[in-house]
């Protein structure tokens, strides 16, 4: 069983920045695809970011260039660095991990959000204009 803990969300005005973590617990299993996915009121869930064992990353369109994730495998924690923040990027902020499928150079390029079976509680994110 792997717990997720994310941190680091707050209140911040629009073109600031926020650093999220994400703690992980118990058997992290090699291979492991780990995201951060957004959800703000009344609208649907994004994929924000993913990254696999070995650093390959991807990033969703609306957040390309403003937002990096990172990982440290030997602590088991995941980074969403997020630099020019818009009023459209409050929402809650949930870190996730699910075993990886290999694909076209990544981990997590074939991975569905369905195939994510570990969540954690969130975390709220705010940026007012």
């Amino acid at each position: 069983q792997v717990q997720l803990t994310e941190s680091g969300g707050g209140s911040v005005q629009a073109g600031g920045s926020l650093r999220l973590s994400c703690a992980a617990s118990g058997y992290i299993y090699n291979n492991f695809c780990m995201a951060w996915f957004r959800q703000a009121p009344g609208k649907e869930r994004e994929e924000v970011a993913n990254i696999d064992e070995y650093g390959v990353s991807a990033y969703a369109n609306s957040v390309k260039g403003r937002f990096t994730v990172s990982r440290d495998n030997t602590m088991n924690t995941l980074y969403l660095q997020m630099s020019s923040l818009k009023p459209e990027d409050t929402a809650m902020y949930y870190c996730v991990a699910g075993r990886g499928i290999f694909y076209s150079g990544s981990w997590c390029s074939a991975v569905k959000p369905t195939d994510f079976n570990y969540w954690g509680q969130g975390t709220q994110v705010t940026v007012s204009s």
